[in-house]
């Protein structure tokens, strides 16, 4: 198994756009040619788009674009830009009069850092999309990561800047990749230590605490939990799944946030996964499910590593040597 860029991922396209000032951002995540998609969502409090129909009961088979952005509820109007630039390329479901793109996405709540009235729109969609393909993705502090934040138990006093990040491998002619907004509730554990790299700073704000132990001192009280947090990515594999399976391994896939975060899928999460499979290589189900799994664990803990300081907030670089 060697470590690859996720831009060498055939027939995916992944492009950034983002308001910095504004604290929020949009990432598309393009197959023109159609991938085989699916869904798991965990969390209690998810803003999402089009997930309905990756049940696999229902018609559609393949999505052209999902689309990760800021900004609440408000942000899934990036996903109108992604539908006007895949139109005008001719790239949807055919349905004689023209062609309907099928996009997908979810967002994460970024709108207590920068303004809390800028947030991605169509116009951002449209922009990130145009930059699909062209440059390597960046991570930490772009697209759906340029808001994002994590341990945020007790409230925004306390959390730290997170942001964007990308893993992938390929394993024989297996190619698996994860992109992923980091912004959960929770702590961010360290995949190969095992130890907290991130999340809600002590008191002083000069080290790390534990959000678990703060929960568990306060199991007998109702506190009113900060929310709106969200983790949520997308797991990109040129392995040939059907409809079922892409589902199923975006359930598995959760297994990288469960590697990860600490705790995670709280009532104040959405957490989120995406599956799209451009159907070119066999592969073991079981085997693709462990390798989606380490890869986004991995995304997560590059995301939050990659994150600079930002919004008065700081970042795990501050503690770490990276």
């Amino acid at each position: 198994m060697r470590e690859i860029k996720i831009s060498e991922i055939k027939g995916i396209k992944i492009g950034h756009a983002q308001n910095v000032e504004g604290g929020t951002g949009c990432t598309a995540i393009i197959c023109e040619d159609g991938a085989v998609a699916g869904v798991d969502v965990r969390g209690g409090g998810p803003a999402s788009r089009e997930t309905e129909l990756l049940k696999p009961v229902n018609m559609v088979q393949q999505i052209h674009c999902v689309m990760l952005s800021g900004g609440s509820a408000y942000g899934l109007a990036a996903g109108d830009g992604a539908m006007q630039f895949l139109e005008e390329r001719g790239v949807g479901f055919d349905v004689g009069v023209g062609v309907v793109p099928i996009v997908c996405g979810a967002s994460l709540f970024d709108l207590v850092v920068g303004d809390a009235k800028c947030r991605p729109d169509k116009a951002m969609g449209y922009e990130a999309c145009k930059t699909a393909g062209k440059n390597e993705p960046g991570e930490g502090n772009v697209g759906a990561g340029t808001g994002a934040s994590i341990g945020k138990f007790l409230g925004p006093d306390r959390m730290m800047k997170s942001g964007l990040g990308t893993y992938a491998v390929q394993l024989g002619e297996v190619q698996c990749g994860a992109i992923v907004a980091v912004n959960a509730l929770g702590d961010v554990i360290d995949y190969d230590t095992g130890k907290q790299i991130a999340g809600i700073l002590s008191e002083d704000k000069t080290s790390l605490a534990s959000t678990e132990d703060i929960m568990y001192k306060e199991i007998g009280m109702q506190r009113n939990v900060f929310s709106g947090n969200t983790t949520i990515g997308c797991i990109i594999t040129n392995a040939i799944l059907t409809k079922n399976q892409a589902n199923k391994l975006a359930s598995i896939a959760h297994n990288g946030y469960a590697k990860t975060i600490s705790p995670v899928h709280t009532s104040a999460d959405g957490d989120t996964i995406f599956v799209m499979s451009t159907g070119e290589v066999e592969v073991s189900p079981d085997a693709l499910g462990a390798l989606a799994t380490e890869v986004m664990a991995r995304a997560i803990c590059s995301g939050v590593k990659a994150a600079e300081c930002a919004y008065g907030l700081k970042a795990a670089k501050d503690f770490l040597k990276i």
